[in-house]
């Protein structure tokens, strides 16, 4: 997890995490936060690597490198996804998948607002028209990885990494599954700016698929 001032949730997330695994994860926290979030992830056991506030992409990239499990998941710190699908995530990785990526939209993600909701599916359509193959969600945070695929490929975004982390996977011929999951209410505020973000997004996803493309 990258985390930011998300001290009103990363409680909540780490206790459900030890709950979900039997207390068997690795948890590293990627933190630049004002608050007592990276106090209270130490509370939980959590690894906190602390930086200086660079954006999305750079902790969440820092986070995904650090472990030396053999599956690497992502997941936000704002209480959204449902950590109860961390087994099932796992088991898909067994079975022979190297991404297995939270489809938030497929059961209408009610609890995002309508706007982000739109642009999320919007992202979608793009990335599927320049792949030339249909995806749901590229910007979910939940995700599970092979680990030694982190490592295979260079990843250069930042407001756009969740994309690019299931584009550049998905047009170099990795098993991708799409996996339907629910999606909560955030606890705290968002931090993201829906109008310079989205655009940062937009940009990343043409970007990144005309890179594969022509790689």
């Amino acid at each position: 997890m990258g985390t930011y001032n998300e001290e009103a949730a990363i409680g909540t997330v780490l206790e459900d995490i030890e709950r979900v695994t039997d207390g068997r994860a690795e948890v590293v926290c990627v933190d630049g936060s004002s608050d007592r979030t990276p106090e209270i992830a130490r509370e939980h056991g959590a690894t906190v690597v602390e930086q200086e506030p660079q954006g999305y992409g750079v902790a969440v990239r820092e986070a995904v490198l650090t472990p030396d499990r053999p599956v690497v998941v992502t997941t936000d710190c704002d209480d959204t996804y449902p950590m109860e699908k961390l087994p099932e995530f796992l088991e898909l990785i067994n079975e022979g998948y190297d991404v297995v990526s939270g489809d938030r939209l497929y059961h209408g993600a009610e609890t995002m607002p309508g706007f982000n909701r739109f642009g999320n599916k919007a992202f979608a359509a793009i990335a599927s028209v320049l792949m030339t193959e249909r995806v749901h969600d590229t910007t979910t945070g939940m995700r599970a990885y092979r680990r030694e695929l982190l490592h295979d490929i260079e990843w250069t975004e930042n407001t756009g990494l969740s994309a690019e982390l299931l584009i550049r996977p998905l047009m170099r011929g990795y098993e991708i599954r799409e996996e339907p999951i629910p999606y909560g209410e955030r606890a705290g505020e968002t931090k993201l700016d829906p109008i310079e973000g989205g655009a940062a997004i937009a940009k990343s996803i043409v970007k990144v698929c005309l890179q594969e493309r022509f790689r």
